[in-house]
């Protein structure tokens, strides 16, 4: 399966100046992928995936049905139709991608398409209630509409579905791609868990934080990028090399959602300024600019460590969230970890090699690579 660490292993941060006011990642050098029409991929794989997702979601007893739907965008709050913004559909572009690895039709990794979807909102619906998250794709959340209970039952409807999708084929194939489905989903919860660990410590290791954003991010995105292939008929070394460039590919995800999480557009992202810091996250610019050393690193530690014991937490103006988001910057955790999720999407390029696909293929997963660190939502 995958490495929990990229080869290299996390590198210390140092001290740096000021980032750029934008909070994205430099494009990548230019390749063939340039070519390649991103909007169209994802596009191709929300298409071909949501009547199967819609159809899924219908089979849900009312009204977790109706609950499933509003997650997703499908109707407002009072139950009219909607057209909602159903995220990035990274991941259903890259299951119906992998499955053209093989040769199969892009239809061949609608099933997994869907059943991945089907687990990350689920996760979604969880983290939005144990976060407190109020706000989702510019709308209330779940929880917020619906109650806590129904967040959690939808949410454990979801996953069950996730793997009844597979199941339903019927096939060696899906079995395999099940078990892969299902590793990955423990590794999400995992990685959850410590995320949720996390936010009750003054410190906590660069180290740890990858550890926690390969489960909880990497790991499913792993499993998006290979899960097509598997239910083409790829060998296991075919589905292990294309989970890593999914590994490494979530790792540079969630280094540019750590950006967006203190300094991102809240018109863009939907959530509110600041949101990390809210939520005590011990996010990667965070981790970063406590390791870094100096005295704006030692000042964000004392602010941090008297932070974990306040009662009133919640009502910090905003330029206290800015004047912590401003040292995190002076001590170098942006630009470290800008840094770093360049370096990821090298590494998942780099495992791309081990595997022999049509050029064309190829250059839909670096385009798609390129999307994800260069993304501003």
């Amino acid at each position: 399966m995958l490495d929990q660490h990229s080869p290299e292993g996390p590198r210390t941060p140092g001290t740096a100046t000021r980032g750029e006011t934008v909070p994205t990642v430099p494009p990548p050098a230019s390749t063939a992928a340039d070519a390649v029409d991103v909007t169209a991929l994802l596009e191709r794989g929300r298409t071909l995936a949501t009547p199967v997702l819609r159809a899924a979601v219908d089979r849900l007893a009312p009204p977790m049905d109706t609950v499933a739907a509003y997650h997703f965008g499908w109707i407002d709050a009072a139950g009219n139709p909607a057209a909602g913004d159903g995220g990035k559909a990274v991941r259903p572009a890259l299951a119906v991608l992998s499955a053209e690895v093989t040769g199969a039709a892009p239809e061949v990794g609608v099933p997994g398409a869907v059943a991945v979807e089907l687990v990350h909102n689920f996760s979604l619906l969880h983290d939005d209630l144990m976060d407190g998250d109020e706000q989702r794709r510019h709308r209330d959340t779940v929880w917020k509409v619906h109650g806590p209970a129904q967040a959690i039952l939808v949410g454990d409807a979801l996953f069950a579905l996730g793997n009844e999708v597979l199941l339903e084929l019927g096939t060696v194939e899906a079995g395999r791609a099940t078990r892969r489905l299902t590793a990955a989903t423990r590794a999400l919860i995992d990685g959850q868990a410590q995320d949720i660990s996390y936010e009750h410590r003054d410190r906590v290791s660069v180290e740890e934080c990858l550890e926690m954003e390969g489960n909880k991010t990497g790991a499913l995105l792993a499993c998006a990028s290979s899960i097509g292939a598997v239910l083409g008929g790829a060998d296991d070394r075919t589905a292990d090399a294309l989970e890593r460039y999914g590994y490494h590919l979530g790792l540079a995800f969630q280094a540019v959602d750590d950006l967006l999480g203190i300094w991102g557009d809240p018109v863009s992202t939907g959530k509110q300024t600041w949101s990390d810091l809210r939520q005590r996250k011990k996010s990667l610019p965070v981790v970063a600019a406590l390791a870094a050393g100096g005295p704006a690193s030692e000042r964000l530690g004392e602010i941090l460590a008297a932070d974990a014991k306040s009662s009133d937490f919640a009502a910090f103006s905003e330029e206290e969230f800015a004047a912590r988001a401003a040292l995190i910057e002076e001590a170098g955790g942006r630009e470290w970890t800008a840094d770093e999720a360049r370096r990821q999407h090298t590494v998942a390029i780099e495992a791309l090699h081990a595997v022999d696909m049509p050029d064309r293929v190829r250059d839909a997963f670096t385009a798609l690579a390129d999307f994800v660190v260069v993304r501003k939502r």
